[in-house]
């Protein structure tokens, strides 16, 4: 199904934006532009991700780091 109709995008494309790391509607707009014309997609983008289409939702409420600093990355 469609989500934003302005770029064509699905909630199978913003869930893969997710799963990629875009957890907010800010970031899925930098990833696909879905919500950066009309707007009407938004609350859709913001409901998608709210039932847990982003994997590092549960680290992020629970507070704990979502990335590795770039020192341990090293």
């Amino acid at each position: 199904m469609y989500v934003c109709s302005c770029f064509g995008i699905t909630e199978d494309q913003v869930k893969q934006h997710a799963e990629n790391g875009a957890c907010t509607p800010r970031q899925i707009a930098s990833a696909c532009k879905a919500g950066t014309d009309c707007g009407g997609c938004v609350r859709r983008i913001q409901a998608l991700l709210g039932r847990g289409a982003c994997p590092r939702r549960e680290l992020i409420d629970q507070r704990a780091p979502a990335l590795l600093r770039l020192d341990d990355a090293a």
